[in-house]
């Protein structure tokens, strides 16, 4: 179903902790190192990042959101089941994670042939505003994960995501880009858009003198209706 409304969620600020971002469990061992997620809020979020230390974050206003009747449509909320990339042959079944007691976010299973997962405080596929997905770049047994070949995808692919309420919400890929951890763009990535997008994010910049993966990587798709 299409809407013309603003959706449950305008956008999601995200702290100073988690511009280092949330998928960080993507080194050459078993194990994540979780960071500060994103947390939810009901204006668009057009926070720049903060300070390293998340107690101390500032925020700057949010931008009032536009009229509804001069946004463009959207789907009405309903929760993603599964993904399909068919341009290089990637899909799963998808997580439904949150955050943790101790305020990191849920990261995805990292053995061979783990799911995605989606950020459930983001807005679902095809609502208004940036939907999440988080994907491991490799595995514990060193084989690909499920989001290994995303550095292949172009503007112009697209993505499926197939939601509870039996519609599937398609994306076109606009662009991909590669952020370091320590210098996260979280505004960009997270802030607040007029038109229903997805970001699907995982792990690059590997280290093999730590083990670690330095980076981010992010693809940036846009509901096509």
């Amino acid at each position: 179903m299409i809407s013309s409304n603003n959706g449950r969620r305008r956008g999601f600020a995200v702290s100073a902790a988690a511009a280092l971002l949330i998928l960080t469990g993507c080194g050459s061992t078993p194990g994540s190192d979780g960071a500060q997620a994103p947390s939810t809020t009901t204006a668009p979020a057009t926070s720049a990042p903060a300070s390293p230390t998340p107690s101390v974050a500032e925020t700057t206003p949010a931008a009032e959101p536009a009229p509804a009747d001069s946004l463009p449509p959207v789907m009405e909320a309903s929760e993603p089941v599964s993904f399909t990339i068919p341009s290089i042959g990637a899909g799963s079944e998808l997580l439904s994670l949150g955050i943790r007691e101790n305020g990191s976010l849920e990261v995805p299973p990292d053995g061979p042939g783990a799911p995605a997962s989606w950020y459930n405080q983001s807005p679902t596929p095809g609502e208004r505003g940036p939907s999440v997905l988080l994907g491991h770049v490799n595995a514990t047994d060193g084989g690909p994960g499920v989001f290994a070949d995303l550095r292949s995808l172009k503007p112009g692919d697209r993505i499926d995501v197939l939601r509870a309420d039996g519609s599937t919400a398609t994306f076109e890929v606009t662009r991909g880009e590669q952020y370091p951890k320590n210098d996260f763009p979280t505004a960009t990535v997270y802030g607040y858009t007029p038109e229903s997008e997805i970001r699907l994010i995982t792990c690059d910049g590997y280290d093999p003198a730590t083990g670690l993966f330095d980076d981010n990587y992010v693809i940036f798709a846009t509901l096509v209706l």
